[in-house]
């Protein structure tokens, strides 16, 4: 994996010790990846006096990520850096993101538990909508020795997902699990449509459903014994206990997008599970 890159989205206003730059690290030690830090930023104010103020911040922000990619270098982890001035920030990031073409985007995010939830920033959800690679949103935790990796798949597509995004979620979850040492585990959640109440011998039908279909996509896309877990219940929940209960230490999702629809979800459920789980998250494109 030597000739992949993972780009690193650097918070400008947060303290040196982000969660992001060890996780990347950690990847890259383990894959062989390379490490690109990205500060992207923009001020009126200064943009109002000109060149020279520009200038200014850019290059402390330069010398910031240089000091940053020292202690990455020293433990033989190619790394560079890049400044990007423009706004909306989203929009530089992205920019720069389809220019390079990164194996993975790697940003900081937040979990704040049941009792004060929240949604993700407004550039989180302008990744997740219109990240062109995997988006891995790391939170604030260690890992476990032997990292837990869950491959969150649909088998029946119920959430239009397309057949080769499970495909896509399962490769990536076993690239993880084999370069860093983890443990893989698959997943389906399955529930009623629209979580309306069914008569029982229907809901044992659609169950029966979910678990023919969850078999015959193991039966190619092995995971080891007992490490395939059918989830009953709505994805918010059942997603988030599944996390908790496995003590995964990241999730690999798809993303899809809805025609007519400006923003990208998750199953249909993106709000209630993105920042619910305790864990990383990577967040895979068809």
């Amino acid at each position: 994996m030597s000739d992949r890159t993972i780009l690193v989205v650097v918070d400008p206003t947060a303290a040196d010790e982000q969660p992001v730059i060890a996780r990347s690290a950690w990847l890259a030690a383990r894959t062989g990846a390379r490490i690109e830090l990205c500060i992207a930023d923009y001020d009126a104010d200064v943009d109002a006096r000109g060149a020279p103020a520009q200038e200014r911040r850019i290059d402390a922000h330069r010398a910031r990520l240089e000091t940053l990619a020292a202690g990455l270098r020293e433990r033989n982890i190619d790394t560079g850096v890049e400044v990007v001035w423009k706004h909306p920030l989203s929009e530089a990031l992205l920019e720069t993101i389809k220019a390079r073409r990164p194996w993975l985007v790697a940003k900081d995010t937040q979990f704040l538990g049941p009792l004060k939830r929240t949604l993700f920033s407004n550039t989180d959800w302008d990744l997740i909508r219109a990240c062109p690679v995997p988006l891995l949103l790391v939170k604030p935790r260690a890992l476990a020795a032997k990292p837990r990796i869950v491959a969150a798949i649909d088998p029946l597509h119920e959430h239009d997902k397309p057949g080769k995004l499970n495909d896509a979620i399962y490769a990536l979850a076993v690239e993880l699990a084999d370069t860093v040492g983890g443990e893989l585990y698959a997943v389906h959640s399955c529930s009623p449509p629209m979580g309306i109440d069914l008569p029982a011998d229907v809901a044992e039908q659609l169950a029966d459903q979910h678990r023919r279909a969850f078999a015959e996509f193991l039966v190619s896309h092995p995971v080891p014994d007992g490490n395939a877990k059918l989830l009953p219940g709505p994805p918010a929940e059942s997603l988030t206990q599944a996390a908790e209960t496995l003590a995964a230490d990241l999730m690999v999702m798809g993303a899809v997008s809805r025609r007519g629809l400006t923003r990208w979800f998750i199953g249909s459920t993106a709000e209630r599970v993105l920042d619910r789980l305790p864990c990383d998250l990577v967040i895979v494109k068809p």
